[in-house]
């Protein structure tokens, strides 16, 4: 009879386990950086493979973290911008880009951290695309958080640092992209008129505009351009809407957690994940390019929306924003199962 009591309450504690530490969970928590000094929003991170190092910006405290990834100490705290937004790493070059919400991207150098140049752009620079096969950085620039009604997508080669052109959109909120390897389109989220603005990135012309029809402020976006299918999420109400790359049309959709500042697709696992700011991770799996699954949310911090994965899928890196007038952000580091 004890026995059955002991086998009982053992499994009732399993059972009673959260999800973020369950040993299903697709993520697991592996190390944590902390940032004491750090407050207000966090933004976009990006990876260093072969120095193993991880780039985090600290947006409202003006400030770029290098992280050591094999210890998880912070190495240099870089000073100097206004707003840093995103980060984008060329490894060949020793270069790093970064949009700081001024009138310019700036290129630094990645072993000094010297300012190499800043290419004049439309103020404001914030969210980027990358091509790097041709060497091309997307950024957009104006819109609301720099007073115009207007936005621009400012079109940087990389290889010579230089402004080649920028690509005007009628709106005031313009937030991330994606766009395809091997074509030429450019999704572009026009979140203030909510529809999805495709481009062409040869000539520089908007070919379409998809509406999005299930949920308004569409914002973060990622692509599985194998299966041509985007992954848009929208923050009125939290909804992860899945698209059909070449037509526009909805394939899925799914409710997600609030305040989302990043959504990652990961190819290793067939998963993506969506970062909310309420405290969770929301993972969905791809059956296949036509099914989906929602699985347990992961349990992360509040403030915690802004999200990198490991090449190789096998880790997920995420910043902790502390919020408006609070200290101490962080870097939560996941292994993925």
């Amino acid at each position: 009879m004890m026995k059955r009591i002991a086998c009982f309450a053992l499994c009732l504690t399993t059972l009673m386990i959260p999800t973020a530490f369950a040993s299903n969970s697709v993520l697991k928590l592996i190390g944590t950086t902390d940032l004491p000094d750090v407050s207000g929003d966090m933004d976009h991170l990006a990876i260093d493979m072969a120095g193993q190092r991880l780039f985090v910006c600290a947006e409202d405290n003006g400030t770029v973290r290098v992280i050591d990834l094999k210890t998880h100490n912070v190495l240099r705290t870089l000073k100097g911008f206004d707003t840093p937004h995103s980060i984008l790493f060329l490894p060949d070059q020793k270069e790093l880009y970064i949009t700081d919400g001024s009138k310019g991207v700036k290129v630094l150098d990645s072993n000094t951290f010297d300012v190499k140049k800043t290419i004049p752009t439309t103020p404001g620079a914030d969210s980027i695309g990358v091509d790097r096969q041709n060497h091309r950085l997307f950024a957009v620039s104006g819109g609301k958080d720099v007073k115009m009604t207007t936005s621009a997508i400012s079109d940087i080669d990389t290889s010579k640092a230089k402004l080649l052109r920028e690509i005007p959109i009628n709106a005031a909120h313009v937030e991330a992209m994606a766009l395809e390897r091997n074509g030429s389109r450019l999704y572009v989220n026009v979140t203030d008129k909510n529809y999805l603005a495709v481009m062409d990135r040869n000539t520089g012309k908007v070919v379409a505009q998809w509406h999005i029809a299930e949920a308004k402020q569409n914002a973060p976006i990622a692509f599985d351009e194998t299966n041509k299918r985007l992954f848009v999420v929208c923050r009125d109400p939290g909804t992860l809407v899945i698209l059909n790359s070449e037509s526009g049309k909805t394939v899925a959709s799914f409710s997600t957690g609030a305040r989302a500042d990043e959504v990652v697709f990961d190819a290793a696992h067939r998963r993506i994940y969506v970062t909310a700011g309420e405290g969770k991770i929301y993972p969905y799996e791809e059956v296949d390019a036509d099914h989906y699954k929602a699985l347990d949310p992961v349990v992360s911090a509040p403030g915690a929306k802004t999200a990198v994965l490991y090449p190789d899928g096998s880790r997920l890196f995420v910043s902790v924003s502390p919020g408006e007038g609070k200290m101490g952000a962080k870097v939560l580091m996941y292994e993925v199962n």
